[in-house]
């Protein structure tokens, strides 16, 4: 029911420039603030942070009146609205571990309410791994093979192997990217990062 009523507020929450109007109020509402209150101070804190990283993006180009101020507006944004989603995935996963809770001692005998959300859930995440499961193998061998091992370890790699495979493939598209953009268009981003020669005369 809770899921029922909060899915279009979700769904008009979830549009990004309704994210976008939100996130420039917060900016105009702590800029607004007395100095002096912890709002205020939290602006100034967000305001240091964006005129360090601007004078660390002028280090490596050039930074005019135009352009600075793009990347002061642009940076403050992007602050908040990370900070902002950084707050939600903290009270998303608040809430889980309070359902998970609730679920688990059954307090106010929500555990069957919880159970069968969560296996409808479940259910329909099965299906498209039932559908390619041939006739010959049986759904329990199907399933500890590729949805729920028999030794109850989960069917892909810990998290520290996933987040160290992920930094090393973005890494490699980022220097592709770079590497691409120094060599065949006029912008050379290695040449204004470590000072490398350009290719272009």
């Amino acid at each position: 029911m809770i899921k029922l009523i909060l899915a279009p507020i979700r769904s008009v929450v979830r549009f990004p420039l309704l994210q976008f109007a939100i996130v420039v109020g917060v900016i105009l509402w702590l800029q607004a603030a007395d100095d002096r209150s912890i709002f205020g101070q939290i602006f100034n804190g967000l305001d240091k942070l964006v005129d360090a990283t601007v004078q660390l993006c002028s280090a490596v180009f050039t930074v005019k009146s135009f352009t600075k101020s793009w990347l002061i507006s642009g940076f403050m944004i992007a602050y908040v609205y990370l900070t902002g989603s950084f707050i939600l995935f903290l009270a998303r996963l608040l809430i889980i571990a309070v359902v998970d809770f609730v679920g688990r001692h059954n307090l106010l005998y929500l555990r069957s309410a919880i159970a069968r959300e969560r296996g409808i859930g479940a259910y329909r995440a099965w299906i498209p791994l039932e559908r390619i499961r041939p006739a010959d193998i049986s759904q329990r061998e199907w399933e500890e093979a590729y949805a729920w091992p028999a030794d109850d370890k989960p069917p892909y790699p810990p998290l520290g192997h996933r987040v160290v495979r992920g930094v090393l493939f973005y890494g490699a598209m980022i220097l592709v990217v770079a590497f691409l953009l120094q060599f065949l268009t006029p912008f050379p981003i290695l040449t204004w990062i470590f000072g490398w020669p350009s290719a272009k005369p």
